[in-house]
């Protein structure tokens, strides 16, 4: 789980202090499971409290950790170190870019794991790119293409023969992917 250190929850109680509406931190990870994952430190104050955060309290200051991103957040470690500048608050979440996924993560979590480390991985070779917009209720995948794919004039053989069949065969739970990328600006292209 995550590790404040010392220096940090000091830091941040100074922090806190200047706050008259803050209950303490809340901790979460944006675009978890990507390549593009950020761990974030916000404040966090009345009404920012959601049912599926997980508080962790520690010596000086309380934390909300984000539900969805409780799983992204093993090892992570928050630290202050102090310098000719002041100091400076690091974060480090070696598992937010790729998660710890089973059977029991959601599914959002088991589509990117896929999509990042065999589907990715095989559109590069024509600089393109795939990522997850959502999940619908009908349990269908709706994806954005990138790069090379956007415009290109295979796209639909490989959403269907490629991608399609890489995630079902995975996640037999899904009825299907649907593409939303808007294949019309050719600009990029891979022919």
């Amino acid at each position: 789980m995550l590790t404040i250190t010392d220096s940090a929850q000091e830091y941040l109680t100074e922090l806190l202090s200047k706050q008259d509406d803050a209950l303490g931190v809340r901790v979460f990870i944006n675009q978890p499971g990507t390549p593009r994952a950020e761990t974030c430190i916000a404040y966090c104050r009345d009404g920012d409290v959601k049912d599926d955060d997980v508080e962790k309290k520690f010596e000086k200051i309380t934390a909300w950790l984000e539900g969805r991103s409780v799983p992204f957040l093993e090892d992570a470690l928050v630290d202050y170190a102090k310098d000719r500048m002041g100091g400076q608050l690091t974060i480090k979440a070696p598992n937010a870019k790729m998660p710890r996924v089973d059977e029991d993560s959601p599914i959002e979590d088991r589509i990117n794991y896929v999509l990042y480390n065999e589907v990715n991985p095989a559109l590069a070779s024509h600089g393109g790119e795939v990522s997850l917009v959502e999940v619908t209720e009908d349990e269908y995948a709706v994806l954005r293409f990138g790069g090379g794919c956007q415009g290109c004039s295979a796209v639909s053989i490989t959403l269907k023969d490629g991608v399609e069949k890489t995630l079902l065969e995975q996640l037999p739970q899904l009825k299907g992917v649907r593409d939303m990328t808007d294949h019309s600006d050719r600009s990029n292209a891979f022919y």
